[in-house]
């Protein structure tokens, strides 16, 4: 059997391979009204396709803790508890799609209040009705010159978003998710307290790494107090954030050395594994796209912390997969723009690899595709 195929354990959580569905934003649920934020059939399809498809794992997309912490006003959100039987019915067809059923748990901060394409919404935006809002985040930092800039969060506002963190992890938990994902990528509200770049805030969620982390350590905390330790917990993170040398020495964002103390410090606090990727903090760096560009880094936060990690970013060729795997590059590959449009993928994988491809029992009579 070759390594992508093999069975993975986490926490107590089997899966059936380690070939995972990343999380990636679909933009298509309601933006206003009751049905706002909710799953619907698109997801259900999407969702269930990808499973029943042989990945180990779907993680279903950046849903939000409130309204304000959407991405875009099309995105899911976990706000409230009438919702749930709703991602219930998400979870339920992952899971008897074969796949381990994850869901990743976000607030945009200063990233917020966008179309799908990125192009920022002023609470004024006629283009799409006026709905857009004001955005916040740990210090009144524009994203780029086109953003409206943010309202600095109040520390009293700031518990109130760690609740929510909490609050939406439950959720999640009730609806029959088998783990959670805490995003600390891309630019979004998790990442902006801990980057100095995005973060000069002059109290205790502020300066230094440990008061940067704060906000981190703080909701970790409560969300293994009050929910348990039985299920796993992940965090994905951006390892780099592609700055030129001489400006990333100049603006002292967070390190390789500090990524192993903040990856120690989360294995401590309950966190289980480290869902590697980069960027999106910055606006207007390049990036050097190609085949693998990201393993490194996952490699590299592996190396330097106790925890598992999953490798992503233009991971095209089922060889490629399990080199990453074999070499000791991470413990899982995750694959998505090309699952987006090959939900079956990993039944061709599979073949071409020369294992047994996890069809599901209607489609045994389906003609294989290498």
């Amino acid at each position: 059997m070759s390594r992508l195929f093999e069975p993975y354990e986490l926490h107590g959580v089997k899966f059936r391979n380690r070939l995972w569905m990343p999380p990636m934003c679909q933009f298509t649920a309601s933006s206003e009204g009751p049905s706002a934020g909710w799953p619907n059939d698109w997801h259900e399809v999407h969702y269930g396709a990808r499973a029943a498809g042989g990945v180990g794992a779907v993680i279903v997309e950046a849903t939000a803790v409130s309204p304000e912490g959407r991405i875009s006003p099309f995105d899911l959100m976990l706000d409230r508890d009438e919702k749930i039987p709703g991602f219930a019915r998400l979870a339920n067809l992952i899971k008897e799609g074969g796949a381990v059923a994850g869901i990743q748990i976000s607030h945009a901060g200063r990233k917020a209040s966008a179309s799908p394409s990125g192009t920022p919404l002023a609470p004024e935006n006629s283009t799409l009705g006026g709905i857009g809002w004001q955005t916040v985040a740990p210090s009144p930092l524009p994203f780029t010159p086109r953003h409206e800039p943010p309202r600095e969060l109040t520390l009293a506002e700031i518990k109130k978003i760690q609740t929510q963190f909490i609050e939406a992890t439950r959720r999640a938990l009730d609806a029959g998710f088998e783990f959670v994902e805490l995003h600390g990528a891309h630019g979004y509200l998790l990442h902006q307290f801990l980057s100095p770049l995005t973060n000069h805030r002059v109290d205790e969620y502020g300066g230094d790494l440990e008061g940067r982390f704060r906000f981190w350590k703080e909701i970790v905390v409560m969300i293994r107090g009050e929910l348990g330790n039985k299920f796993p917990l992940l965090m994905r993170i951006s390892a780099t954030n592609w700055l030129p040398q001489a400006q990333f020495e100049m603006r002292r964002d967070v390190t390789l050395e500090d990524w192993g103390k903040i990856v120690t410090e989360l294995a401590r606090l309950g966190v289980d594994f480290i869902d590697v990727s980069t960027g999106g903090l910055v606006d207007g760096v390049t990036v050097p796209e190609a085949p693998g560009y990201q393993v490194k880094y996952a490699s590299e936060i592996q190396n330097r912390g106790p925890l598992p990690v999953s490798a992503v970013g233009m991971i095209t060729e089922p060889a490629q997969a399990e080199q990453i795997l074999v070499t000791g590059g991470a413990s899982v590959v995750e694959v998505g723009r090309p699952l987006l449009t090959d939900p079956s993928l990993p039944l061709a994988w599979a073949t071409r690899l020369g294992d047994e491809a996890p069809v599901p029992e209607p489609y045994t009579r389906g003609t294989p595709r290498i």
